[in-house]
């Protein structure tokens, strides 16, 4: 299976969200208040995971829940109200954790005012433990999806001829 270059999941395993900057985002000072770029990742992330088929309705329905157990964020630029925010989600890590990567950028300018990462572990909420190795509910869809897409990518560059 095709894998992105220094990433440890198969290629193009990605999504989007957009949303509209609104006033009550906004700190004193008029820009989104920086826990919020925090709300948006989520946004991306509930996409990606909608995506690959174990958004978390169907993490429950598996026995499992996947806290966040880390996450980090960089500020380069600031968005304002009335913004429109492009977000990006991409999957970094599925085997042992999820570790999702995040930009941010102002969908008119292209500008990136945010990037970062989340992780996020297995806990199995039957037995209460947390797992090191992520259930195979998961693992299975997230692959069966790249297969999709690859399959898709390959189609798209021989011109539709498989």
């Amino acid at each position: 299976m095709e894998k992105d270059s220094g990433e440890n999941v198969p290629a193009g395993l990605w999504s989007e969200a957009e949303i509209s900057v609104e006033f009550f985002d906004l700190d004193p000072m008029r820009v989104v208040w920086h826990g919020n770029y925090i709300n948006y990742f989520e946004a991306a992330r509930r996409k990606l995971l909608e995506k690959i088929g174990y958004g978390y309705y169907e993490m429950e329905e598996s026995g499992y829940a996947f806290p966040v157990v880390e996450i980090s964020a960089k500020y380069p630029a600031s968005l304002k109200h009335g913004d429109r925010a492009r977000i990006t989600a991409t999957l970094v890590e599925y085997e042992n954790r999820l570790k999702i990567k995040y930009e941010i950028r102002n969908a008119e300018t292209g500008v990136l005012t945010t990037k970062g990462t989340s992780t996020q572990m297995a806990y199995n909420l039957k037995t209460g433990e947390s797992c090191f190795v992520c259930p195979k509910e998961l693992t299975e869809k997230v692959e069966a999806l790249a297969e999709r897409e690859l399959k898709s990518r390959r189609t798209q560059d021989s011109g539709g001829v498989t």
